[in-house]
């Protein structure tokens, strides 16, 4: 089965992400083969798929880590990476890519903060340098996010000082400094002790619960199923299929969803 077609009737100005035929290929390697895809705002969706089937890849061209090959991505509502002049594309300019990408937060499997900066300075370096937010307020606003992530007396530690799963929450409240209409979830308990999965899939909740659009990259099928209002499964590069939590992980159609969630459970 191929990817679904995201045209749709939900006005354009409800959908955060919408990507068109988008393709992927490294070298001679075709890692996204035609993926359509529609978020709406609010909406929590997770990618589920087997490792290589392309999740990742899809993310960092969400985000402009990486260049599209073909085909189109519109993140609120205007093209990434290209603008349309006329009957012609071009290219943006480095600061209106780094403009788009500043509505969007990412948090990675692996923690990424800067190991000799506190909790608190890690969240305010990118609000103070890339926005120019004044020192004072980007630090008070740095320990409403260490409250809402429940580590508001850890500002000043240190990433060594902190457990995996306190690194990724102060990831977590990094990428909320920005303000961002859009957050991205690369499998973010991967690389967790099983014991500290939890305390983050609750602050990821706690998002959910507040309305932030978010698309999650995860093999948590009990996450997936209690906050995510659909779930996309890939694998080969394609959606294989695509439906409401619940009812994809309880009665996949495809037998590839099928096998893949078979071996998940167990």
């Amino acid at each position: 089965m191929s990817s679904a077609d995201p045209s749709s009737d939900v006005p354009a100005s409800d959908v955060q992400v919408r990507a068109l035929d988008v393709r992927k290929s490294f070298g001679p390697l075709e890692v996204l083969k035609g993926i359509n895809l529609e978020v709406r705002r609010g909406e929590v969706v997770c990618l589920l798929g087997p490792s290589g089937s392309g999740k990742t890849t899809l993310l960092r061209l969400i985000n402009q880590m990486e260049t599209i090959t073909a085909g189109e991505i519109w993140v609120d509502g205007e093209q990434i990476g290209v603008e349309r002049r006329g009957d012609r594309l071009y290219q943006r300019t480095d600061k209106d890519i780094a403009r788009q990408r500043s509505t969007v937060g990412m948090v990675f499997q692996r923690f990424n903060l800067f190991p000799h900066k506190t909790a608190l300075e890690n969240i305010t370096e990118a609000p103070i340098v890339v926005k120019g937010a004044n020192r004072a307020e980007a630090e008070r606003r740095g320990r409403d996010l260490l409250d809402q992530v429940g580590l508001g007396d850890r500002a000043n530690a240190f990433p060594s000082h902190l457990s995996g799963g306190q690194q990724q929450r102060v990831a977590i409240a990094r990428a909320l400094a920005m303000d961002p209409d859009l957050m991205l979830f690369d499998e973010p308990t991967s690389a967790l002790d099983p014991e500290l999965v939890g305390e983050v899939l609750s602050v990821m909740k706690d998002l959910a619960s507040k309305g932030m659009t978010m698309v999650v990259v995860t093999h948590e099928m009990g996450f997936a199923r209690e906050v995510a209002d659909r779930v996309v499964f890939m694998d080969g590069g394609v959606v294989v299929e695509e439906g409401p939590a619940a009812e994809l992980i309880d009665n996949p159609r495809e037998e590839r969803t099928k096998a893949f969630l078979g071996r998940v459970s167990r």
